[in-house]
């Protein structure tokens, strides 16, 4: 029972990784298991009390799904704050992870060791709506005629479907019988495989790895921002595809030359090729998604239903499928459809209003976030460990909570306003250039 757990965690785990960054996963989801499987009543052991608050509530639909599709029979799960398992367990666990794909009997879930892709990940699962359509014009274009376009360079926000289309790509020629070797990878990945082989004294066997693919998927080229070495290995890599024919497609949360960090030789090669801005849907391809978000939830909504949501929901794909989730759920509690009266309700949990909150309240989430006492944000200190988690604090009361700078500086320690100025115009400055910085800001944002 105890290895049938840890391959059912392993296959989730695997899902979980391809939808968020792999500092998210790492955060998160790197000390949690398993621990028991009482007749569908699932048990996960996470390390903190933070984490197990973090993951019931931005990951407890995906993972309930998750565990669904691969047990039907998974009744509901439950969050338990366990010690780390030791870095033994950890070792093995990891190990199970890379190669477990080949010996999971769950076909429809696997995800290839050879290629990396998700099978779900396909054209027809993707929505194509005006936001979309030329980048799907372009993946359409590179399947007839490889490297007409080459690379293929897709950027937008997160949530668009970036990782979707890219995929889809690369399942579609899997699946057309072409015999191309194929290989997605996240940048991260990438850089760190390339580090763990350069201390092994492997080179050799990462340059000659990614030299056989026929398809070379990156996805997340932002992440490269400062990491020389991992830059100058895909340049070669680069180099060596382009020149015998092989298809480049990369993605990205910016355009190429507004990535801070990257060489330019590097963003000369990505502008060479064919550059696909997805920009965030609109009402008609919002209300397109959520049709088939809907269908595939198998949740039946009234048309006026849908066009509520449709207007109310004007972020990306993501949190449209956060809140069809939502509504799946209530819906299975409840027997009934609900009326728009229950969807603003529900939309309202999803979307909690940051305007309700105090500053200890943010104070107390900052801390807990970058692990530090509550008191040492208010003291005098200027250890550095103490400085940045205080200045984001101030950035976040003025940029999401729309404090004034004088009573920012009177709350955190009876500071004075110029202070929080230069904090929030410091970190403001940062996210420009540290991507790192951006996904710390964007964690905290969600829990807040």
């Amino acid at each position: 029972m105890e290895t049938d757990n840890k391959k059912l965690w392993d296959t989730v785990l695997i899902e979980l990784e391809l939808v968020m960054t792999g500092a998210t996963f790492t955060m998160w989801f790197k000390d949690t298991y398993i621990i028991k499987n009482d007749g569908g009543a699932i048990q996960i052991a996470v390390p903190t009390t933070f984490a197990e608050t973090w993951i019931r509530g931005k990951f407890h639909n995906i993972i309930l799904k998750l565990l669904r599709n691969l047990v039907p029979s998974v009744r509901s799960v439950e969050y338990v704050v366990c010690e780390k398992r030791s870095s033994e367990q950890s070792k093995t666990i990891k190990k199970q992870l890379e190669t477990k794909t080949k010996e999971l009997p769950l076909n429809e879930m696997v995800i290839s060791r050879d290629d990396n892709l998700n099978p779900k990940y396909t054209f027809d699962t993707f929505v194509v709506g005006p936001f979309n359509e030329f980048a799907f014009a372009a993946c359409q274009t590179i399947i007839k005629k490889p490297v007409v376009y080459n690379p293929l360079y897709i950027y937008g926000n997160t949530g668009l479907g970036k990782t979707h289309i890219m995929q889809a790509v690369g399942n579609h020629i899997k699946k057309s019988g072409s015999y191309k070797k194929i290989y997605y990878i996240t940048s991260e990945r990438f850089s760190q495989e390339m580090i763990d082989l350069m201390q092994a004294g492997k080179m050799g066997v990462f340059k000659e790895k990614y030299r056989k693919y026929d398809v070379f998927i990156m996805d997340d080229i932002q992440f490269l921002s400062n990491k020389e070495k991992t830059q100058e290995e895909l340049f070669h890599l680069f180099n060596y595809l382009h020149e015998n024919n092989k298809q480049i497609i990369f993605s990205s949360d910016v355009h190429p030359n507004f990535i801070a960090g990257l060489e330019s030789r590097l963003k000369s090669r990505f502008v060479s090729g064919m550059i696909v801005d997805i920009p965030q849907p609109d009402y008609e391809s919002r209300l397109e998604i959520i049709k088939k978000k809907a269908f595939d939830h198998g949740v039946s909504l009234k048309k006026e239903v849908m066009e509520f949501l449709a207007k109310e929901l004007d972020g990306n794909i993501r949190e449209i499928e956060g809140a069809l989730n939502s509504i799946s759920q209530h819906i299975e509690l409840k027997e009934k459809d609900p009326s728009i009266e229950v969807i603003k309700s529900i939309l309202k949990t999803e979307k909690k209003s940051t305007k309700n909150l105090t500053t200890k309240e943010v104070v107390k989430i900052v801390a807990n976030f970058y692990n530090i006492e509550e008191d040492s944000i208010y003291e005098k200190s200027r250890k550095k460990e103490i400085i940045k988690p205080r200045q984001v604090l101030m950035y976040l009361l003025r940029e999401f909570l729309d404090i004034s700078f004088p009573s920012i500086g009177q709350k955190i320690g009876g500071r004075d306003h110029t202070t929080a100025i230069h904090s929030y115009e410091k970190i403001k400055e940062d996210l420009k250039t540290d991507p790192e910085l951006i996904q710390e800001i964007d964690h905290l944002r969600q829990l807040l």
